[in-house]
């Protein structure tokens, strides 16, 4: 991709499903905006007298929060009010998001026409942030439509805006792109593809105070305690009607055994709460065993007697039936496929029931219905005894450690660029990348910089790659980095110096275990771990002084037993020793700030399988890896030095 991409979600519908994508950096970086987080199995609430912008998101499948539009946040906020444990359709405020519902209680939303489950929180940010103020800024997709940035990054750009940046580095958020406002476009720095932004006015999000749910008021529709009649609720509750009638045709299509020994089955789900999902002909589901062809329910072998059930005859609440005896295994017949349905954890009651509409519809009209186990990842090895426990082939040592950063302190920022550049007497008449200003004008940087000896029409050449800006533009780079000694061409990558990054202190082992990985059955397995303690920021950090944390650790990784195996792990432990393995940001799983995160080198945290995308097999993975390495400046050369 160059730039923010789309992501793969939900089929024709814009979104929520088919959000901002980011192609080019890791799962393990990432960001979360400025607001108080809660985790997506409840609601959040601001502290107590502190005026909050609420903004609802929802997880998509690269694992990142995507904020619902001000007008829909409005509309949950008010059914919030009314019931905090009820369901919200979404469709009631915005016609292209008619499939889907959000489960308050779980803190879930469905989308009804594919069964997919999506996580939802309900984020807090502060009112004279971007929400506040109904500023959205957006991004160019490649269809010429314009795509909503993550609230955090949002609420970024509108600082630097307001703060009359020329430019934003997006770097300090874990995101590979830089932001232009003079010519209001974004650009990738590995691709130097480049997309138009726009900032627009709309309704500002929802305030709420102290810790009772309170919004503005937006206009969705008086709660006068008769029914809906808009085609959202008229769809769930004919549905709902429907799935009533046919369970109750198929009663009498059950196995024998089944039927006799319950007979209030036909208003029941057919899984236990929190145990079962709905799948439909296409993939996996954290369901058990149950496979229906030709339109007959087949009893499962999960459901224990007395085990409560959810109804499908109220969406709000559970319902009262009990299944029993529902013992007999049911047959899989050949070429049956199985469609996931994701995220679901049987919380709450409304999952079952809707997950388990398309699933009861499509059996009525014929269709094969599957319920499968979804497959659970591999994370480790069997357990590995110490005498087994073997020095991997021509490394030296099992142990790295890294201490705190001791900055140089013998070169300033204008001796480290001048060092790596040649002055140009007539440059081109072309853009400088960095301000987006012409080479034969001053820099974007004049009367934003200013450093004696260096004049804001001064432009030199890099001489390696011979790219060239102005001279204050690389300094204003240099400074806005690590200030390592080291320089990096923002078009081509290319490295002048030793690269440096901001890891924090720790410790990497690697040895060899007696196990084979996927894909690698004649070689055994490099073992390497991680471990980094939580301590205090230092100068280099985003929030020096300030603590950071370090979940997760130690954290394994793995890598085949072969000759490109082992020089993966010698660069490996370079790129270690110059602290380029982590650095100190945002996560993309938990929207943690302040933690240790992954930083651009792709790991394989997966023993056994790959359902993460972070396991084997993975044919490309070594060269990949091979490939992120040598951008971070760390090559076969390094070995040789």
């Amino acid at each position: 991709g160059g730039g923010f991409g789309e992501a793969l979600g939900e089929p024709h519908i814009p979104v929520p499903g088919h959000g901002a994508g980011l192609s080019c950096c890791p799962p393990g970086m990432a960001r979360q905006g400025s607001g108080a987080m809660l985790a997506s199995g409840g609601l959040g609430f601001p502290p107590q007298n502190l005026a909050r912008v609420v903004v609802w998101e929802w997880l998509n499948e690269h694992g990142r929060w995507r904020p619902y539009s001000a007008a829909v946040c409005h509309h949950i906020e008010n059914v919030l009010k009314e019931d905090a444990r009820g369901s919200v359709v979404l469709g009631q405020v915005d016609v292209q998001l008619a499939p889907y519902i959000i489960d308050l209680q779980s803190m879930h939303q469905f989308r009804q026409d594919t069964g997919t489950m999506r996580p939802v929180r309900r984020n807090f940010y502060d009112p004279s942030s971007a929400p506040g103020k109904g500023i959205v800024w957006e991004w160019e997709n490649d269809n010429s439509s314009w795509t909503p940035y993550d609230m955090d990054i949002c609420i970024t750009i509108q600082n630097a805006y307001e703060k009359q940046h020329p430019w934003l580095d997006l770097s300090s958020l874990g995101f590979c792109y830089l932001i232009y406002f003079s010519s209001m476009s974004q650009m990738n720095r590995q691709t130097q593809r480049k997309r138009r932004l726009r900032r627009r006015m709309d309704l500002a999000y929802p305030l709420t105070m102290g810790s009772i749910p309170k919004s503005q008021s937006w206009p969705v529709g008086t709660s006068t305690g008769t029914p809906c009649s808009c085609p959202q609720c008229l769809l769930v509750n004919s549905t709902r009607a429907a799935s009533n009638a046919i369970l109750a045709s198929q009663r009498r299509k059950l196995y024998p055994g089944a039927v006799r020994q319950s007979s209030t089955f036909a208003g029941a789900a057919l899984w236990p709460a929190g145990t079962g999902t709905a799948a439909v002909a296409g993939g996996t589901a954290k369901g058990e065993g149950l496979r229906v062809p030709g339109g007959a329910f087949a009893p499962s072998q999960s459901v224990p007697s007395g085990t409560p059930l959810p109804g499908l005859n109220n969406l709000n609440r559970p319902g009262t039936q009990r299944g029993a005896g529902l013992s007999a295994r049911a047959t899989v017949p050949p070429g049956v496929p199985a469609l996931p349905v994701k995220n679901l954890n049987g919380t709450g009651p409304v999952h079952p029931a809707l997950a388990g509409m398309t699933g009861i519809l499509m059996c009525a009209a014929g269709l094969p219905v599957c319920l499968t186990r979804a497959p659970k990842p591999i994370l480790h090895p069997p357990p590995v005894s110490k005498s087994d426990i073997k020095p991997v082939p021509g490394v030296n040592g099992i142990c790295r450690k890294t201490k705190k950063k001791h900055l140089k302190k013998s070169k300033t920022p204008e001796d480290v660029v001048r060092r790596y550049i040649q002055k140009v007497k007539n440059p081109p008449d072309e853009d400088c990348t960095i301000c987006m200003e012409r080479l034969v004008t001053s820099s974007g940087y004049e009367g934003v910089l200013s450093h004696r000896g260096i004049k804001p029409e001064l432009v030199g050449k890099l001489g390696k790659c011979g790219h060239m800006y102005h001279l204050l533009c690389l300094l204003a780079m240099y400074n806005n980095g690590n200030k390592d000694g080291s320089l990096q061409c923002p078009t081509c990558k290319a490295i002048y110096g030793e690269k440096t990054g901001t890891q924090p202190p720790g410790k990497m082992e690697f040895h060899l275990i007696p196990h084979s990985l996927p894909g690698y059955t004649d070689s055994k397995t490099i073992r390497i771990v991680y471990d980094i303690p939580t301590g205090i920021q230092g100068p280099e950090h985003p929030n020096p002084g300030k603590k950071f944390t370090a979940r997760g650790f130690p954290r394994h990784c793995y890598l085949p037993d072969n000759e490109k195996g082992r020089k993966v792990l010698k660069l490996l432990i370079v790129a270690w020793d110059r602290r380029l393995i982590f650095t100190i940001g945002t996560s993309n799983t938990t929207g943690e700030s302040d933690t240790v995160v992954w930083n651009e080198i792709h790991h394989k945290t997966e023993f056994g399988s790959n359902l993460t995308g972070h396991g084997y097999p993975d044919p490309n993975y070594l060269d990949n890896v091979l490939a992120e390495l040598l951008a971070q400046g760390v090559s076969e050369a390094t070995l040789k030095d």
